[in-house]
Parts: C-alpha cells; sequence; structure tokens
C-alpha cells in the first residue's frame, strides 16, 4: 500500500473523526514495517488519533518521531487544550521551541486557547510580545484569538485596543468583541458595537447574534432580548438551539413564566430539539406559577424524547415538583435516579424542608451519611433550613457542631442565617444577638431579616433597637429588614424611630413589592 494512499485514507478518518480505521491503518503501517518516520504520514498518525480525542495514543506516536513537524505539534498542542488538560498543552509548547520549530498561525491560536483555560495573561502577554516580534499581527485569525483571551481573561480595555487597531476584521472578530461585552454585562457596548457592525457591511452570524441576545436574556433585560429575538429571524437566520436556550431560560429566571413556556411551544414546532439544558432552564417557569399540569408535560416529553436525565434535570424537576406541591412526585423522580451525585440529595432534602417534613428530611441526611454520600455546603443549609421551620433547636445545633467539627464544611452566611434563624424562633434571642454583634461586617440581608423576625414574633423591641444602627448604616437592596424594623418600633409607639426608617428606604430607593396571587 502506497504512502500517498495511507495520507488520504488518514486524512479521511481526520475528517471524519473515525477512530477504529486510524488504528487498523496504523497496525496495516507496523506490520508492513512502513517508514512512519516519513513526516506527512507521522503527522496525518498523530492526528488521526489526537483528532478523535485519543491523546495518549496520539502522544505516543508523537514521541516516537525523531524531528516532529509543526503540524504534528500543534495536534499535540490542540488535543491537549481541547481536552482540558491546558497545562500540558503549554509544555508541548514549550518542548516546540526548544527543538527550534518555528509555529504558525495555528500555533498561537491553540496555545492561547490554553492560556484562556488556565486564566492565564501573563502567559497571554507573552504570546502576544512573539506574535508582534513573528509578524503573526497581521493574521486575523491569530489575532482573533488573542482578542477572545483578553476578553475572557478580564481585559476588555485591551481587548478592545486590539480590535480597534485591526487592518481586516472578519465577522469572528465583531463576535468576539460583542460576546466579551456581554458576558461582562456591558449591554449598551454589545449593542453598540452590533449595530456598527451591520452599518459596516457585515453580516452577523447566527453565534453574533447569540451573544448580543444571550447578553441581555441573562442580565434580566428579557423585552430587549425578544425584541433582537424576534429580529434576527425576521432577518432570516434561524435561532440555534444555544439562542433558544439563552432566551428560555432567561425568562424563566425573571419570572416571566408564560412567555418562557410559550417560546418552548414554538421551539418545538419550529426549532431545534431541545437538549438537557432546554428542560433545566424551562421548569423553574413551571415552578414559580405553580402549573404542575405544565410541568408533568414536560417530564412526559423528556422521557418520549428520550433526552436522558442529567443532574442538571433530576434536581431541576424536583423543585419543580416541590414548588408545585407534590412531594410525591419529587421523590419518584429522586428514587428513579443513581444517588451517586449530592445535588440529587441536596434537592431532595429542601423539598422536604420547604414543605415541614422535618423528620423526613432529617431521615434522608441520616441516610446520605449512611450511604457515604458526602455533604456540602447546599447540604447543610437545606437541612439547617428544615430544623429552623420545624423548630427543633437541639437537632439543629447538634447538626451545625456536626458540620464545624466532623465535616469541615466551609461556615457560611447562609448557615449562620439558619442559625440566627432557628435561635430566633425558639426565643433563644440574646444568643442570636452575640452571634450577629460578633459578625462585624459579614452581616447580610438574610441574617438580619432572621434575626429581626425573632424579635418581631418575641417582642424583643430592645434588642432589635439594639442593632437598628448598624442595619440604618448597611446598604441593604431588600426591603424585609427595613419593614420588619419599622413594624417592630410601631408596635412599641415610637413613630419617630418609624418615620426615620421610611425616610431611609425612600432615599435608598428602596420599594416593598405588593403581593401577588396566581392561580392556574
Amino acid at each position: 500500500m502506497g504512502q500517498m494512499l495511507l495520507l488520504n485514507l488518514l486524512h479521511s478518518c481526520i475528517k471524519s473523526k473515525v477512530l477504529k480505521p486510524a488504528k487498523q491503518i496504523h497496525t496495516q503501517l507496523l506490520a508492513t514495517g512502513i517508514e512512519i518516520e516519513f513526516e506527512s504520514l507521522s503527522s496525518k498518525l498523530v492526528g488521526a488519533y489526537a483528532g478523535c480525542g485519543d491523546v495518549s495514543s496520539a502522544a505516543k506516536v508523537f514521541e516516537s518521531i525523531q524531528k516532529a513537524s509543526v503540524f504534528a505539534w500543534n495536534w499535540m498542542i490542540s488535543a491537549s487544550a481541547f481536552q482540558g488538560d491546558c497545562e500540558n498543552a503549554l509544555k508541548y509548547f514549550c518542548r516546540m521551541q526548544k527543538a527550534e520549530v518555528f509555529p504558525n498561525k495555528f500555533t498561537f491560536s491553540y496555545v492561547l486557547k490554553a492560556c484562556v483555560g488556565l486564566m492565564d495573561i501573563r502567559k497571554g502577554r507573552e504570546l502576544h510580545c512573539m506574535i508582534n516580534k513573528t509578524g503573526f499581527d497581521l493574521e486575523v485569525s491569530v489575532m482573533n484569538s488573542l482578542i477572545d483571551m483578553y476578553s475572557k481573561c478580564g481585559e476588555l480595555e485591551i481587548a478592545r485596543k486590539l480590535f480597534d487597531e485591526m487592518r481586516y476584521k472578519d465577522v469572528t472578530s465583531w463576535t468576539l468583541m460583542i460576546c466579551g461585552y456581554s458576558h461582562k454585562g456591558e449591554l449598551e457596548k454589545s449593542l453598540k458595537l452590533f449595530k456598527q457592525m451591520k452599518l459596516q457591511g457585515f453580516v452577523p452570524n447566527e453565534f453574533t447574534w447569540n451573544a448580543v441576545i444571550t447578553g441581555f436574556a441573562q442580565n434580566e433585560y428579557c423585552d430587549k432580548a425578544f425584541e433582537l429575538f424576534r429580529e434576527m429571524k425576521a432577518e432570516g437566520i434561524n435561532p440555534d438551539l444555544v439562542t433558544w436556550n439563552s432566551v428560555i431560560s432567561g425568562f424563566a429566571r425573571n419570572h416571566q413564566s408564560e412567555v418562557a413556556l410559550m417560546l418552548f411551544r414554538d421551539m418545538l414546532v419550529l426549532g431545534p430539539h431541545p437538549n438537557s439544558v432546554t428542560i433545566a432552564g424551562l421548569l423553574p417557569a413551571c415552578g414559580f406559577t405553580g402549573s404542575l399540569r405544565a410541568g408533568k408535560a414536560i417530564h412526559g416529553l423528556i422521557h418520549r424524547k428520550k433526552l436522558g436525565m442529567d443532574i442538571f434535570m433530576v434536581t431541576a424537576l424536583i423543585d419543580m415538583y416541590s414548588k408545585g406541591g407534590s412531594v410525591n412526585y419529587a421523590l419518584n423522580v429522586f428514587n428513579q435516579t443513581p444517588k451517586g451525585n449530592v445535588a440529587a440529595w441536596n434537592a431532595m432534602i429542601g423539598c422536604y424542608g420547604k414543605h415541614g417534613m422535618v423528620a423526613a428530611a432529617i431521615k434522608l441526611f441520616e441516610r446520605m451519611q449512611e450511604e457515604n454520600v458526602q455533604a456540602n455546603q447546599v447540604t447543610f443549609t437545606s437541612i439547617l433550613s428544615a430544623c429552623s421551620h420545624g423548630g427543633l433547636v437541639e437537632k439543629g445545633l447538634e447538626i451545625f457542631l456536626h458540620m464545624k467539627e466532623k465535616c469541615r464544611v466551609g461556615l457560611s452566611q447562609e448557615h449562620l442565617a439558619c442559625m440566627i434563624d432557628i435561635l430566633g424562633r425558639s426565643g433563644r434571642l440574646t444568643e442570636a444577638y452575640q452571634l450577629v454583634k460578633g459578625m462585624g461586617e459579614e452581616v447580610n440581608e438574610s441574617i438580619i431579616g432572621a434575626f429581626l423576625n425573632g424579635c418581631r414574633i418575641h417582642g424583643r423591641s430592645d434588642l432589635a433597637k439594639g442593632l437598628a444602627e448598624d442595619i440604618l448604616g448597611m446598604d441593604l437592596k431588600n426591603a424585609g429588614g427595613f419593614v420588619t424594623l419599622s413594624n417592630i418600633c410601631a408596635a412599641n409607639g415610637e413613630w419617630e424611630l418609624v418615620e426615620n426608617v421610611r425616610e431611609l428606604m425612600k432615599k435608598k430607593r428602596v420599594h416593598k413589592k405588593a403581593g401577588s396571587s396566581w392561580i392556574d
């Protein structure tokens, strides 16, 4: 079998990403004694393994080459970077330099990707200098990789400077810069650049549209995201799965559940098939509305479409059934799930806690320990919250001490808020007061809210006023703490302090949201 035929066959393996034929060709080479050292043949063989994700086999072939070409080095750098082994990718690049093999434009793009994986801005700057010295700063693809690296490593100003100085730009250049602004939440700059791109004759592709739409959808500007979404479709570009997922999850997270469900229905008719990300992003919409019927329909869709049940979907289903008031359905989902992942346990413990089934929550927590599933911060927040709502002071304290002394789980503000709530609900407010005072600047809104709620229940206005000065000086965004303090003062006829609290709320532009009900 001739070398040119083998080259063509290996090239086909790389394009099709098929590993078995590549191994068969490799076996043929070894059996017939054809010289693998032939430069193009060795590079193609490395590429065939690396392109199929078999990096260890690629490395064995690579190490057997006496003088590897730049293409072989590129394959090892890119394969390592794409497999997430970015440190190894940088090591290959260092070895390549020591071997005095001159890089090409692809080399720099792959190494810069590794820098992004490691968030190594220092190495990225070194590569930038090297790119300038070697003349690759005129290559659009290399400059695009630099813009991407600086944007993702938080250096947007440098990325924009490079973008503005580029002699030649392509759609990717604009998309990367727009994506950088969107990811950081600088939405006005993102939209302005998007409009500027179109004015200069560049046609945005689906990735560009996704970048700008996702930015608005993920930052609570759903109406603008929806407007752009419709504009995208009007211009004849079909939204891809990522765009649909971004818009649906954006509306769901911002409690615009009807719109999220409407978009999902449209997607089933017009768009790509949903995946687990779609479902996990949509299910909160059913939970917020309490629409158990819609949630069950989506659960049925999961089975009909055979989407599989990853941990994100499992936890989203348990949470949805929990918010819809159906503990049994949530338990069925939990029971049908492999128990190795702590997130499923956390979701079910949280479900029991929300429904006041404290004994069931504690029993599940104990079973979790028996099955050697490692509890994390979320686990302890869920179980402490359950103890708080059930008034189990001693059990809550026991679990809190167990967490600190034996599990060595980092103490978070949520854990402290739960403990203050436990102490406050049971009337042990002096202990709660000392705990709050000892936190100093670590006090947050949930801690203040839990403490003041206990003061209100047990009529301890003296302790509430003891923290009043600290509370009024805090930069609270939620009206709850202010309103509770105001109500405590009003109950004691201290109208001057009530007026001070209300005036401060106006000054800080903190407003109490009106309550609402939802009937499905």
